[in-house]
């Protein structure tokens, strides 16, 4: 069909997702793509982003809409191009963040017959995809736009409707790919969105409310409790959730067992130690609970997991989205209404639960006195728990901190502090991957709603150095604190750490890189530190400067593994 009812068509579907709410696209370079990419580009309303790699731009995109709970779109070309999304698209399925993919194909009649950079594109993401739809090109008839529009509109609301996560829609274009002649796209619109800007089709999301039954059952549950835990995991959609956490958890007096991923490590129940206390067989058996209280994801702490799954409790899990997040099968009762709403009426119906707070004082009590053992054994000395502890402590409640996986989010997990009040913690907990971390910490930063801090290893950050890029071609600030052991150090906490040389080529892996060659290649600040006082220089620095800073703490895989064994030791004797 000619080329300029191709943009004909495309620019409504474009503006019924910015009428919904997108503000960003991640773009990636490709021909069959080019339709896509210049009506983004062309649309004031939107921010396009440019990424080298398809992969790169997914995780910027998933960091981009786990930070603002908006849906980013993510654009590409045909071909392998949209199967680099998969490991981005995976995660945001299992995290349960809104993405909207939108891949450029080869029309049917040029699939399966050797045409060049053409691959199976049909339901590419399988059950990751939310939904899947293909779209192929037809001429810009007033019924075409019509349909457009409100196929962008259900995208959207898909995308965030009930359990968020990514949609897929597979554009087919035929050549020629840019509009016809020299005027370009006629400015008149075939059909017109509705007045007032709003979406062709709105799909309210309205919270679901606890009923007064649901309340009344609940408060009877808590209050014939008599050693009740809240566990609180990563609640990354709802930055007031933590507070609100906080609040009830204080009224009622009972401990709050909380990941940073929750944002409720904060206030005056908040229980900062449990991953080290509960590596105590003594601690854990004489504070086993008769009711959970779960929010969130599971904690990564396996001492927790392990504890929960033996502890025989009644475990209620509060989810308004429904999902299943009890790999133990410990969970009795899904609670499925808008979270902070539930606890706002459990709290008002409860008033105090107990002039008697002798079990959450036992509670703080052990966790003061392992706050005190963490520090006897970590010493003066700048190592990998203390990075996380010193980043815990002195980090402003502006920042937002994104967060590894392997080591850095379990030392996140067990060393940081409980605070007055919290900065934002973000971390691609879902499928758990290290790849593309960088990436999606850029696309935080993108959001813009604070300083943003990456802690990383050194796997991790090799893994994902493409990323990098976005600093200068995008102009990004990001501040990346780099744990270098030389390979992947949380490995030598396994069994096969025994296996001799083996298990140092095939697992540890060391790489004998040195990244400031990585920061010297694409334009970024670089310190290296050795001891507390110059790490928090180089970090107050880098809070402060005008580009992206890698500030490197180099480590030893086997002291670390030493070190943490003294500290649960530490702890298991002081408790």
């Amino acid at each position: 069909m000619p080329g300029t009812d191709t943009y004909l068509c495309l620019r409504p579907f474009v503006d019924e997702l910015v009428r919904c709410g997108l503000r960003d696209a991640c773009t990636s370079p490709g021909s069959r793509s080019t339709p896509l990419a210049l009506t983004f580009a062309w649309e004031p309303r939107v921010r396009a982003t440019s990424h080298l790699d398809e992969r790169c731009a997914a995780f910027f995109g998933l960091g981009l809409a786990k930070a603002t709970g908006v849906p980013a779109a993510l654009v590409c070309t045909s071909g392998t191009a949209a199967a680099n999304y998969a490991p981005a698209v995976h995660e945001a399925y299992e995290a349960r963040v809104p993405l909207i993919v939108l891949t450029a194909d080869r029309p049917p009649e040029l699939r399966e017959i050797g045409a060049g950079q053409t691959i199976n594109q049909t339901g590419l993401f399988g059950s990751a995809a939310k939904w899947f739809f293909e779209v192929d090109d037809f001429p810009a008839s007033p019924g075409r736009v019509r349909w457009l529009r409100q196929l962008a509109c259900r995208a959207f609301w898909t995308a965030l409707d009930g359990r968020p996560g990514p949609v897929h829609l597979n554009f087919s274009f035929r050549e020629p790919l840019i509009p016809d002649g020299e005027s370009g796209v006629p400015e008149d619109d075939v059909v017109p969105g509705r007045a007032d800007a709003r979406p062709w089709v709105v799909r309210p999301r309205a919270p679901r409310l606890p009923a007064d039954e649901l309340i009344d059952s609940l408060r009877d549950q808590i209050k014939r409790a008599a050693r009740p835990v809240i566990v609180a995991g990563r609640s990354e959609r709802d930055p007031r959730l933590g507070a609100a956490l906080d609040a009830f958890a204080e009224r009622v007096a009972i401990p709050l067992l909380a990941d940073p991923l929750s944002g409720a490590r904060r206030g005056p129940a908040a229980v900062a130690h449990y991953d080290a206390l509960l590596r105590s067989s003594e601690f854990a058996e004489a504070h086993v609970p008769d009711l959970v209280l779960r929010v969130g994801d599971l904690p990564t702490s396996k001492p927790l997991r392990a504890w929960l799954a033996s502890s025989g409790a009644e475990q209620i899990s509060f989810d308004a989205e429904t999902a299943w997040q009890d790999p133990d099968g410990s969970v009795g009762t899904i609670v499925s209404t808008n979270v902070r709403s539930t606890l706002a009426a459990l709290g008002s119906v409860m008033g105090k639960k107990r002039g008697d707070r002798s079990w959450l004082e036992g509670w703080h009590a052990a966790d003061r006195a392992a706050a005190g053992a963490i520090a006897t054994a970590l010493g003066d000395e700048l190592n990998e728990p203390r990075v996380s502890a010193e980043l815990g402590s002195v980090l402003p409640d502006s920042a937002v901190m994104v967060v590894a996986s392997s080591m850095p989010v379990r030392d996140v997990e067990t060393f940081f502090p409980a605070r007055p009040s919290s900065f934002r913690v973000l971390s691609n907990r879902g499928a758990n991957g290290i790849d593309g971390t960088v990436s999606t910490a850029f696309g935080v930063a993108a959001a813009g709603h604070g300083p943003t801090v990456l802690l990383i290893g050194d796997v991790a950050l090799a893994h994902d150095v493409g990323g990098l890029i976005a600093a200068g071609r995008l102009g990004l600030k990001l501040v990346i604190v780099l744990i270098d052991n030389d390979g992947g150090g949380i490995f030598n906490f396994l069994p096969s750490a025994g296996q001799g040389q083996p298990f140092v080529d095939h697992i540890a892996t060391p790489h004998g890189l040195d990244f400031a060659h990585a920061a010297d290649l694409y334009g970024l600040g670089w310190e290296r530190v050795a001891d507390v006082p110059a790490f928090r220089d180089a970090l107050s620095r880098a809070l402060t400067a005008d580009r992206t800073t890698i500030i490197c703490v180099r480590t030893s895989r086997d002291d670390n593994v030493a070190l943490h064994r003294r500290v649960w030791e530490s702890v298991r004797a002081a408790t």
